[in-house]
């Protein structure tokens, strides 16, 4: 017979069975039984208990050893809940968690302990038994979670209080302020890095009552070398206790000096540079969190975007207004030429007299120039905003530089009755320059100098050479410019409120230019002033080039003189045709003029001239068609045609020359300077040569 196997339930499993699963369950639980024997103290606690009291398997254990392991924080509930379960009268389920400092590693852990007392029939406890679970995991996941929680709460908060701030430094404060509170920090702020990567800036900070404010402009270099170093790498600063980590070469001095014991200062790199900090200040030492270290982080970069966007939205704020302003200074300074010149032109049609023909014909030759150097200037600034200025350079010393300047200067110095003093190098001083552009260029400071000085006021020029480079200084005893707005002075449209006193008109691009220029040459502006009515001195710094070689003699050629000839003349603007018209033929030329493409292509076809003026912007049939169609007609071979057109940029040129066309002209031409070309058009082939005007 076999033996039989006794089994004890309906499962069919065997005693033997039955606390084998039971072990294996507890296992994968990874569940740990204890037993206590009360009456005698004695506890029975395997290994995995063992371990989350912080022994070893081996260790003994004691009650006095859960006592001692539980955290201090928690000993007092954690005992009454295990005397609660011993209580005859309560025989409460022992349930609890709470946190062990290990007795030998010294780790803090989670338990989750479970349990239950046994009583004797007398209802006195006699045993003690029950679970416990190593639960740390799951309270540093639920602690991770929470903070994260707390960490986009507190990021909300800030984003919600500075979202409607349009001003950069509100952005600042409010931002540091709720920080600070946060963190229960001692001071709070934020600074903006300088592009030198050297210094930063606190425009306002946060702090406690009665701490003093950090604003102020500061160097790198005094948080240490190898801070400064990780910083501008995206590293962070964290200091838990100054006195005990740094030196006094390490930053410590300077911290100690404003109060302060525990520091985070967050760096913030964007494209490679150091760009922002937020810096968290404690008057105390303090264990800086991995939480704190993150959600200041956090703060910084979204701090520092959303001051971005303020600035973004200031600057297109600024820059409407200043188009704006343009807009309404270019109507004005449009109307003003325009008015007198109408005038004029009234008067001359009234009164015919020609005794005073004379001045109201000067009258609207000076109101158009004025009206050409506002266009000049207009296209010179978009010219040079698209990069199609090409600078004909050449090395030519400063000195004939600066008397043409003052030559194009004298009429509004001398109608301002300023005494001016000029004072060259008194050595060479070559510059690798395009000359007519640095005439511009000093003309343009003249002429700034004589606007807003007071009439009867004292200019000075002067120029010298120091080491590698020519510098030239114009100073002036006029209006002077405050120190808040000397950096942007520059700034293209840019006019300065206190100069209105002195309303001598412009557009406020003249020192646009002029630092435009310098700059393409390689070289700098500058300018100081100590204040309102101290007067005002500008810099202009060249490179320093090599004195040119002197030029061979040219050979003595007598240019053959000038023959009249025909000029077909094609413009669709009528008083346009007309007075050109006028003044060809006034200059002894035999002229025809057509107002459109196919009337001057009739008039060619019947009339052969020698030279076609022509307009390109014209309605049904431009300028580049009726030259193709001109260049087409075998008995015009010989015509000259030239463009005269608004159009003038490089561009252009390159595409009437495309297009077959002999020279370019740019409207509008000096009327003497246009007849020159004419003239020069109209001797042979090879003394006229082709120019680009």
């Amino acid at each position: 017979m076999g033996t039989a196997t006794t089994t004890d339930d309906a499962s069919g499993l065997s005693l033997q069975q039955r606390e084998e699963q039971l072990r294996l369950a507890i296992d994968a639980a990874e569940v740990g039984l204890w037993d206590v024997d009360v009456a005698t103290g004695t506890l029975y606690w395997p290994a995995r208990v063992k371990a989350m009291f912080g022994l070893s398997a081996d260790a003994e254990a004691t009650l006095d050893d859960f006592v001692a392991c539980l955290h201090p924080d928690d000993r007092g509930d954690v005992q009454r809940a295990f005397a609660d379960a011993q209580d005859p009268t309560l025989r409460t389920v022992y349930d609890v968690e709470y946190r062990t400092v290990g007795k030998e590693d010294g780790l803090v852990r989670w338990v989750a302990a479970k349990g239950r007392g046994i009583f004797d029939d007398t209802g006195r406890c006699i045993r003690a038994i029950g679970t416990a679970i190593d639960i740390t995991r799951r309270k540093e996941a639920d602690a991770r979670q929470q903070a994260i929680q707390k960490r986009l709460q507190v990021l909300d908060r800030i984003e919600l209080a500075i979202r409607p701030l349009v001003d950069a430094v509100e952005v600042m404060q409010v931002t540091a302020r709720l920080l600070g509170e946060h963190l229960h920090a001692t001071r709070c702020a934020y600074a903006d890095v300088e592009p030198d990567n050297d210094r930063f800036t606190i425009r306002s900070d946060w702090s406690q009552p009665g701490v003093p404010s950090s604003a102020g402009v500061y160097s790198l270099d005094l948080f240490g070398p190898q801070a400064t170093s990780s910083m501008r790498s995206g590293g962070h600063l964290v200091v838990h206790d100054v006195d005990r980590e740094l030196g006094d070469n390490n930053g410590g001095r300077m911290f100690n000096a404003i109060g302060i014991k525990a520091i985070v200062c967050a760096g913030l790199v964007k494209g490679g540079r150091l760009v922002a900090m937020m810096a968290v200040h404690q008057s105390h030492p303090r264990r800086w969190s991995d939480e704190d270290l993150r959600i200041i982080t956090d703060v910084v970069e979204r701090c520092w975007a959303h001051i971005e966007r303020v600035r973004d939205a200031a600057m297109l704020r600024e820059q409407d207004r200043r188009k704006d302003e343009f807009l309404v200074t270019l109507a004005h300074e449009l109307r003003n030429p325009i008015a007198p010149m109408l005038y004029a032109v009234a008067l001359m049609k009234r009164e015919p007299d020609p005794a005073r023909q004379g001045r109201r014909i000067d009258v609207v030759e000076r109101q158009a120039g004025h009206l050409v150097r506002l266009v000049d200037d207009l296209l010179d600034v978009s010219r040079i905003n698209r990069g199609l200025v090409d600078l004909k350079r050449e090395v030519v010393d400063v000195a004939p530089l600066l008397a043409q300047a003052v030559e194009a200067a004298t009429p509004a110095l001398e109608g301002a009755r300023h005494r001016l003093s000029v004072q060259p190098p008194h050595m060479p001083a070559p510059v690798h320059a395009d000359p007519a552009r640095l005439v511009q260029v000093v003309t343009n400071l003249l002429n700034n100098a004589a606007k807003y000085t007071p009439d009867g006021g004292d200019i000075r020029l002067s120029a010298w050479v120091e080491r590698s480079k020519v510098v030239v200084e114009l100073s002036d005893n006029g209006m002077g410019i405050p120190l808040e707005d000397q950096r942007r002075l520059f700034e293209l449209f840019t006019q300065l409120p206190h100069t209105g006193r002195k309303a001598h008109g412009g557009l406020g691009i003249g020192l646009s230019l002029v630092k435009s220029l310098v700059e393409m040459h390689g070289g700098t502006v500058s300018v100081q002033s100590a204040g309102l009515d101290e007067g005002s001195t500008f810099w202009i710094e060249l490179p320093l080039a090599a004195p040119a070689a002197a030029p061979e003699a040219p050979a003595h050629r007598i240019a053959p003189s000038a023959s009249h000839g025909r000029v077909l003349v094609v413009e669709d603007n009528p008083d346009g045709l007309l007075t050109l018209v006028e003044l060809v033929g006034a200059a002894g030329h035999a002229v025809r003029g057509a107002a459109d493409g196919p009337e001057a292509l009739r008039i060619a076809g019947g009339w052969t001239p020698d030279l076609v003026l022509l307009d390109l912007g014209m309605p049904a049939m431009d300028g580049y068609e009726v030259a193709a169609r001109l260049r087409g007609e075998p008995g015009l071979a010989g015509t000259r045609i030239v463009a005269l057109t608004g159009w003038g940029t490089e561009q252009d040129r390159a595409r009437t020359r495309a297009a077959g066309f002999d020279d370019h002209l740019t409207k509008p031409v000096v009327p003497e300077r246009l007849l020159e070309r004419i003239d020069e058009w109209m001797r042979p082939t090879e003394a006229a040569g082709d120019h680009a005007g």
